[in-house]
Parts: structure tokens; sequence; C-alpha cells
């Protein structure tokens, strides 16, 4: 008895999985979606850790600038 609730449970949840799993994967739409996240990702993340590095090198510029102009004095 256990054994054939156990298999019908399998049978409708492989059932299951496999009607959502056509319905997404046949879906144009959904299939652009992925498409189009997993192609600019990787280019937000790249671009925004260069900006930063852009950002960290022009303040350090600046600064050594700043330094050129107000040395320290010695005592």
């Amino acid at each position: 008895m256990k054994s054939e609730i156990l298999m019908v449970s399998n049978t409708s949840f492989l059932l299951i999985k496999n009607t959502i799993l056509n319905m997404t994967i046949n879906n144009p739409i959904f299939i652009f979606a992925v498409i189009t996240v997993i192609w600019f990702i990787p280019g937000i993340i790249v671009r925004s850790y260069k900006e930063s590095k852009q950002i960290k090198k022009k303040e350090k510029a600046q600064s050594e600038a700043i330094q050129k102009l107000y040395p320290k004095q010695k005592d």
C-alpha cells in the first residue's frame, strides 16, 4: 500500500516537473529573458568594477597633485 502511494506520488511529481520544464524551455519569451540576463550581468559587474577602480585612481592622482602643490615643511 505504501509503495503504491509512493509510486503515485513519485509519478505525479515527475509529471509536474516535466510539465513545468516543458513550459519554460519551450517558451521563447522565457528563453529570451534568460539569455538576456546571462548576457548582461557579467558586463554590469565588470563595468561597476572598472568604474570604482577608475574613481580610486582619479582620487589618488588628485591627492598626489595636491601634495605637490602643498609639500610638507621640514622642521
